[in-house]
């Protein structure tokens, strides 16, 4: 059965004020319950894009159209999980609160809101903590309270920009597991952008590499690998490696405008 396209990007392009060319020219399309990686060097404009499909910002060019519906503000059934988890939750709000805050904003019933939370925190395993606070928490069970948040919205369309990169190996395999896990569980369909390649196959339908700023779409990849995956036999898949050798070739062809991005190790 042929998927629905949710999210629609044509030739979006995107200058600052300072004549700083962030997206030369972009053309790319989400389906509905559908898992994008977009990878790139370092610079090459990709929390700009999100930034834009997200209305964030207004663009030099293009458009941008979520479920048919053209991008002018931030779009209705839209969530985003940020980098910095600290920052994006309420230090002075407990969990539970924190999960709930967008949902108050919804013409939801007080029973719509408890069910839609509780199974949020149950999906990524912190119904026990939903009374603590988020600084009591450790860094990976904070993002995991962010993630939780954005699942509780029922988003259309879920960004994640650089979810797992303020923690540490082991979390981030385990964060990783998670989306898998509760994108099946929520039909969840999400572009999330990351600088680990490894990352970008492993949880992808798709991955989109992007070329240096300006950015352009270097190569569309479609990952070929079982819907079922796992931390240890995915890696050592042949597929896998190759995929992730065929991106990484890719990347490391293009100027970096700042810093580094390295393949992880086999």
């Amino acid at each position: 059965m042929e998927r629905k396209r949710l999210l629609d990007v044509r030739q979006l392009s995107h200058r600052y004020a300072t004549g700083h060319e962030a997206i030369g020219e972009l053309t790319f399309g989400v389906d509905d319950g559908e898992l994008v990686s977009i990878v790139g060097p370092s610079g090459c404009g990709k929390t700009t894009l999100l930034k834009s499909i997200a209305g964030l910002q207004k663009n030099t060019g293009g458009t941008v159209s979520v479920d048919g519906e053209p991008v002018n503000d931030v779009p209705k059934g839209l969530a985003m999980v940020f980098q910095d988890y600290s920052r994006s939750l309420l230090p002075w709000l407990r969990v539970y609160a924190n999960v709930e805050l967008p949902l108050r904003y919804q013409a939801l019933g007080t029973e719509e809101r408890h069910r839609r939370v509780a199974q949020s925190l149950e999906a990524v395993g912190l119904d026990a903590a939903a009374h603590a606070y988020p600084w009591q928490l450790s860094g990976g069970m904070q993002q995991r309270v962010a993630i939780a948040r954005a699942l509780a919205y029922q988003p259309r369309l879920l960004l994640m920009d650089e979810p797992f990169a303020s923690v540490d190996a082991q979390t981030r395999a385990d964060l990783e597991d998670l989306v898998r896990r509760v994108r099946y569980q929520f039909n969840a369909t999400i572009l999330l952008v990351t600088h680990d390649i490894d990352e970008a196959v492993y949880l992808a339908d798709r991955v989109l590499v992007l070329s240096g700023s300006p950015s352009r779409i270097l190569a569309e990849i479609a990952v070929d690998l079982p819907q079922t995956r796992d931390q240890i036999t995915t890696r050592a898949d042949d597929v896998f490696v190759q995929l992730r050798s065929r991106v990484a070739q890719l990347i490391r062809r293009q100027p970096h405008t700042e810093g580094n991005l390295e393949p992880t190790p086999i």
